[in-house]
């Protein structure tokens, strides 16, 4: 080191001046295991599929057709995976979503060449809305449990499908609903490289206000904008097939975008991490708690519905089964994805990730021919694996962060949570 740079150093210690190094280091953070691990997790898991598929002479893993056929199937239940996490982050949880699902598809199929299209959409929706504040109601003004509220609306709702279908597949005339799955949208190149240029633009910004910063979150939206900047200018050269995709990927990216953009930026956002972080605290802090438990329950049940209408669309048909398990497997992802089950911590974008990395192994498992049974082994380790990895990092870091007086320690948040931050209208922005 030379001798400015040691003065300098000095200069900077004295001072209390953080170095530049020190400045970008919460930028980078969001690479650690513990805040990374769905993303980890998926690029090992298609790594290995790619080498396995190859050394079998198997067609290329990550052709656009087999890529799109994994985003098209996990589309409906990562935008479930959105909304499950705005519910889980509030505190509170949902088994109901499945059932859901079905009844509005059930209904809409039922309904739709006696009444139209439109409004068997609106009664499909206006009864998942419907079902969601009931159990908003129930939870937060009647005070009963959220998991037997929405285990009991769960097992109600499917004997009303049975009941409503005679325990038989209903199957309409008009194919109107089909066009909810079968419409393809492409992105011409030239679009898809200026938004990669914007998101570009947006990250060096974002690096600019960090290291402009004396004391810098930690905080994982840099490396987000980067790597959605990335994707943005390689897959239009690389891969252009893949700009053409059905509507449902096309909704999964747009729900996830603007959630995540609402959480992190608007006031109801904060205010809903610092609800379920602490809701007394919250409460005294002057936010209406009860808006926040409730509203993402009537979300949840309004997207519920909107994702059976999908379901009706694709298969134009749908038995008193269908969609059975989707819940656990929504809630599954949301826990990939590093979502905490006592509320405070989440993110939907990981969500997305997570629900991605779980219909992957479902692909894999169907490109290499090997049986369901090893699937649902597969799939139980990994979750067991990945809550362990979140817990033993949340063990960690509060270790790390409880203060050596014992008088003055604090609850430590976990990974990724924004409850230092949330937990005031002042901090939250309000």
């Amino acid at each position: 080191m030379s001798e400015f740079d040691k003065s300098s150093a000095d200069r900077a210690r004295i001072s209390g001046t953080p170095r530049l190094s020190d400045r970008i280091r919460p930028a980078l953070a969001g690479l650690r295991p513990q805040r990374a691990g769905v993303v980890y997790a998926l690029i090992l898991l298609v790594a290995v599929l790619v080498i396995t598929t190859a050394a079998k002479g198997q067609p290329a893993y990550l052709s656009s057709v087999n890529v799109s056929n994994i985003l098209s199937q996990a589309a409906p239940d990562a935008i479930l995976a959105v909304f499950m996490t705005v519910v889980l982050i509030s505190g509170n949880f949902d088994l109901s979503i499945a059932s859901v699902a079905a009844l509005a598809a059930a209904l809409a199929l039922k309904t739709i060449d006696s009444i139209g299209t439109v409004p068997a959409v609106i009664l499909a929706l206006a009864v998942g809305a419907a079902v969601g504040t009931i159990n908003a109601v129930l939870v937060q003004k009647v005070g009963v449990n959220a998991f037997i509220v929405t285990l009991g609306s769960m097992t109600a709702i499917r004997g009303v499908v049975l009941i409503a279908l005679g325990g038989e597949s209903v199957t309409a005339q008009s194919r109107s609903l089909v066009a909810l799955d079968s419409t393809i949208f492409r992105v011409p190149v030239p679009v898809a490289l200026l938004i990669g240029v914007l998101l570009l633009v947006l990250a060096l910004l974002r690096l600019r206000q960090i290291t402009d910063t004396t004391s810098p979150p930690v905080d994982g939206y840099f490396l987000a904008l980067i790597a959605a900047a990335v994707i943005s200018l390689v897959v239009p050269i690389a891969a252009p097939a893949m700009l053409t995709q059905p509507l449902p990927v096309w909704l999964m990216l747009w729900v996830t975008v603007g959630v995540s953009a609402a959480l992190r930026f608007l006031v109801p956002g904060r205010n809903l991490y610092a609800v379920g972080s602490n809701a007394e605290a919250a409460r005294l802090s002057g936010i209406k708690v009860d808006r926040y438990k409730m509203v993402p329950f009537v979300l949840t049940g309004l997207a519920s519905a909107g994702v059976g209408l999908l379901y009706a669309g694709r298969f134009n048909s749908v038995d008193p089964n269908g969609l059975t398990g989707t819940e656990l497997t929504v809630i599954a992802a949301a826990i990939l994805g590093g979502t905490s089950l006592f509320g405070g911590a989440g993110y939907v974008g990981k969500s997305v990730l997570g629900t991605v990395v779980l219909f992957t192994l479902s692909n894999g498992f169907n490109v290499l021919n090997l049986g369901s049974n090893y699937q649902y082994v597969v799939q139980g380790a990994v979750l067991i694996a990945a809550s362990a990895v979140y817990t033993i990092a949340a063990r960690s870091r509060r270790r790390a962060d409880t203060p050596t007086d014992a008088g003055s320690a604090q609850p430590s948040a976990m990974p990724g949570d924004k409850r230092a931050e949330t937990l005031s209208p002042a901090a939250s922005g309000s």
